[in-house]
């Protein structure tokens, strides 16, 4: 299998399940945590702006596979520091946010209840336990759910959850989100960087017997950081999730927010969505990638922008961004 396809089919929306990184938290956040479960800790970093009075506080949630709450893996040596960018450029438009080090991840390690048990749900409950404990800080008005990539779905997931308690969410940003099914996403994705007809015949099986439920024994060498054994109950619990159902579900404003070169999931996505839910704001961003830099369609130079994390956000991000949260809460 050629280098580039190997790099790009680890690029999939959901990967692996979480494996453990090594990185440390930037000491500039006030670092927080919530107990996680078997007397085990979640991590996270609070950004306050300095003269902060108030208002809403934006919780993000990272993408698929061992992404920290910075937004950086392991897998491609992802870099960007793209959550962290957006947490600091609210921060300069005057709003508080929390990112978090998802359930296995970096400091988030020692709450892993082992990959094998590991299931969508658990990460939207642990989003939603995160807005609780960020609605209870002091100053903190509401709070808007914030999720890249895999992330999106499980920030609106988190959001139907919260409405039923009654918790202050007060939007939903879903940046470069699904809007199919995860798995006929994977399977695109493969079949468009080119993969021979061997492979992409075998992913389909595996995918359709995902589909219904069933376990696969016999996954290839080299599709292992898909679909090995451990994390395909996770595959299919995914798999039973529809992005646009969860769109059309939520009661608070949405924000579809796409990059137009984006090698991940498309424009195509983004529309889904915002049709799924009439009261959405879509927001396309020329010349933005899956990890919101700005980048070309060629997939060499496009992935590259992955592991670089001097590049800025694509312009009109984080206009993007900052004007939804403050339409959607007058007054922040």
């Amino acid at each position: 299998m050629r280098p580039l396809l190997r790099r790009l089919l680890a690029a999939a929306l959901i990967l692996t399940a979480p494996t453990a990184l090594a990185q440390a938290p930037d000491t500039s956040d006030t670092e927080v945590s919530l107990v996680g479960g078997g007397g085990s800790f979640l991590y996270g970093s609070l950004m306050r702006p300095a003269d902060w009075k108030g208002g809403v506080a934006v919780l993000m949630h990272a993408g698929s596979g061992p992404s920290d709450r910075d937004g950086n893996s392991t897998l491609l040596t992802v870099r960007g520091n793209v959550l962290k960018l957006i947490a600091q450029g609210l921060a300069a438009g005057g709003v508080a946010s929390l990112r978090m080090d998802k359930r296995c991840i970096a400091k988030s390690a020692a709450a892993c209840p082992g990959e094998d048990k590991l299931r969508f749900s658990t990460y939207v409950n642990d989003m939603a336990a995160w807005a609780r404990y960020l609605a209870r800080q002091p100053q903190v008005r509401c709070v808007m759910l914030l999720g890249h990539s895999e992330g999106a779905t499980i920030a609106t997931l988190a959001a139907a959850q919260l409405a039923k308690e009654k918790v202050p969410v007060c939007g939903v940003l879903s940046l470069s989100g699904a809007g199919r099914p995860f798995g006929d996403i994977r399977l695109q994705q493969i079949r468009d960087r080119g993969a021979p007809p061997a492979v992409l015949d075998k992913v389909a099986a595996i995918e359709a017997a995902l589909k219904e439920g069933h376990t696969v024994d016999d996954v290839p060498p080299a599709l292992q950081v898909l679909y090995r054994p451990a994390i395909q109950p996770y595959v299919i619990s995914q798999g039973a999730v529809s992005p646009t159902q969860a769109a059309a579900a939520l009661t608070v404003p949405l924000l579809v927010l796409q990059g137009d070169t984006d090698l991940q999931v498309t424009v195509e996505d983004a529309r889904l969505l915002a049709q799924a839910q009439p009261a959405a704001t879509l927001a396309l961003i020329p010349g933005a990638n899956h990890m919101l830099k700005a980048a070309p369609a060629e997939p060499k130079a496009n992935i590259a922008t992955y592991a670089d994390p001097t590049l800025p956000l694509a312009p009109g991000v984080m206009d993007a961004i900052t004007g939804f949260i403050h339409k959607a809460a007058p007054g922040n």
